[in-house]
């Protein structure tokens, strides 16, 4: 019998969708016992946002700083699991507050230690560097790393941050406007994530999981787009420059944090078209020189 955990956090309910539908083939085979265990912090983010909380969440998610969280369940603590299917989302860049706070919690090396994990996330399209500061948290809990899925909205970046602003705020996932394709991850894809399910169960079974990474890549696990990737690293030096400067102000907080997001719409609307057209000129001479390597970090594991 093999142990599986499924560890997520999920506000708007897509990450859970995600998660149950990649384990539905596990879940299938009389030969693989699964656990869930849903993160939940003590102080809850409700769901929808307001805005006001929305942003007010950015210096603490940014410099992932912890929150208390609920206990995972004893059952779960004294189990030792052959392999962890770790689901997060990101926030501002960054793996959300509740994943960081039980990636920093004594929980987690508990139950990663000496474990397989295959990261799983949900999110808009930057996952990118997100991914990389949950790769440290994961070695620092002395976990395996055997495997990683991103899914995110395929749209262009200009229309999914229309979707998903309407979708964060309203808390209906919907066509905005009556014009716009649904926010977040598809439906379809989704509902067809089974199939990296079945890619896990059959590595599972042979307790090896070499070569898994390359398996899931033909099956469309991970989006690697150039840009993306381009303008989370800059976000994420300008995002350093102001979670620092509201973090050291606290009398000035409310002050800060609402140019932080006047800086935030000029960045998405403006500075990131024209960086668009800049790198789209550089793109061959860049292709060579940068994200070729660039490309294989983030495929692989």
């Amino acid at each position: 019998m093999k142990n599986v955990l499924v560890i997520y956090y999920s506000q708007s309910g897509q990450l859970e969708d995600i998660a149950k539908s990649i384990a539905q083939p596990l879940l299938d085979n009389e030969e693989v016992h699964v656990d869930f265990y849903e993160i939940r912090t003590v102080h809850s983010f409700s769901f929808p946002w307001r805005s006001d909380v929305f942003f007010n969440v950015f210096p603490e998610t940014f410099q992932q700083i912890p929150e208390e969280i609920h206990p995972p369940a004893l059952s779960v603590l004294e189990q030792k699991y052959d392999l962890v299917l770790f689901h997060y989302q990101v926030w501002y860049l960054t793996p959300s507050i509740p994943i960081n706070s039980f990636l920093k919690s004594p929980y987690a090396k508990r139950i990663l230690e000496d474990t397989s994990v295959v990261t799983i996330s949900g999110s808009r399209n930057m996952w990118a560097k997100a991914q990389d500061k949950v790769k440290a948290l994961l070695l620092q809990n002395g976990a395996r790393l055997v495997g990683n899925i991103a899914l995110t909205d395929r749209h262009h970046n200009m229309i999914s941050v229309v979707t998903i602003v309407d979708w964060l705020f309203s808390g209906v996932k919907r066509k905005a406007y009556g014009i716009f394709p649904m926010p977040g991850v598809a439906e379809g894809e989704i509902k067809g994530a089974g199939k990296y399910g079945e890619t896990i169960l059959s590595h599972l079974q042979r307790s090896n999981f070499e070569g898994m990474q390359s398996h899931l890549l033909a099956q469309g696990a991970v989006d690697y787009r150039f840009f993306l990737v381009s303008m989370d690293k800059k976000a994420n030096r300008m995002f350093h420059i102001w979670s620092t400067l509201i973090l050291k102000n606290p009398k000035k907080r409310k002050l800060l944090v609402n140019c932080f997001k006047y800086y935030v719409i000029f960045a998405i609307y403006f500075l990131s078209p024209i960086v668009f057209l800049i790198e789209l000129v550089l793109f061959p001479i860049l292709y060579f020189a940068k994200i070729k390597k660039e490309k294989a970090h983030y495929q692989g594991i």
